[in-house]
């Protein structure tokens, strides 16, 4: 049985059986109102909500590659904002991981295998002459805690994140959920205030 297949099989049984009934929330806001970008990497499915004491209909869940936010107006800020102005989400936080594959990415080596698996010379070409650097684009990290900083300043200082939001940064270790403070966004918030005063 194929993989389609068999998770659409799996499904009509779920319903059936009425096993989505402990998944049912109250509605489609957070109920701790916040919202958590975190890595795509399959040990962090589970692993970063649960190591939070979060349960579904807690918490709004973004995942990337790194947890990377590469753009102030890409896809990922846009959901922040939404998260924000729509969906009541007071605070955010931005998640990283060890042992991350995004962490020293080899480009070079990525971009050879697209053009093994079909990926065209003339696409190659017409990327480079549209301005996109592949290497550039695909890039990771070298520490990942630093890229957690990066992503907390992108957050804080965008003209459309209202100040009154806190942001806060963490590691956690995929193999046992520890996490790593990295920037509490309380903190953060009180010696704002301190030197605006």
């Amino acid at each position: 049985m194929r993989l389609l297949e068999e998770i659409l099989e799996y499904n009509k049984k779920f319903v059936e059986n009425k096993d989505y009934k402990e998944y049912l929330t109250e509605d489609k806001y957070p109920a701790k109102k916040v919202v958590m970008v975190t890595c795509m990497d399959t040990r962090l499915v589970e692993l970063a909500t649960k190591s939070l004491n979060l349960s579904s209909g807690d918490v709004k869940v973004i995942k990337n590659a790194g947890a990377i936010l590469s753009h102030p107006y890409g896809s990922i800020l846009r959901s922040l904002i939404i998260a924000v102005y729509l969906l009541k989400a007071e605070e955010i936080i931005v998640m990283g991981h060890y042992d991350c594959g995004m962490q020293n990415i080899d480009t070079n080596s990525l971009i050879k295998e697209m053009w093994k698996r079909g990926v065209s010379d003339e696409t190659f070409k017409i990327l480079k002459y549209s301005g996109i650097d592949l290497k550039e684009w695909l890039q990771g990290f070298e520490d990942v805690k630093d890229s957690v900083k990066h992503d907390i300043d992108l957050i804080v200082n965008h003209p459309l994140i209202p100040k009154n939001v806190y942001v806060h940064g963490l590691v956690i270790d995929p193999d046992n959920g520890k996490v790593d403070l990295i920037e509490n966004g309380y903190d953060r918030r009180l010696n704002d205030a301190k030197l605006n005063f």
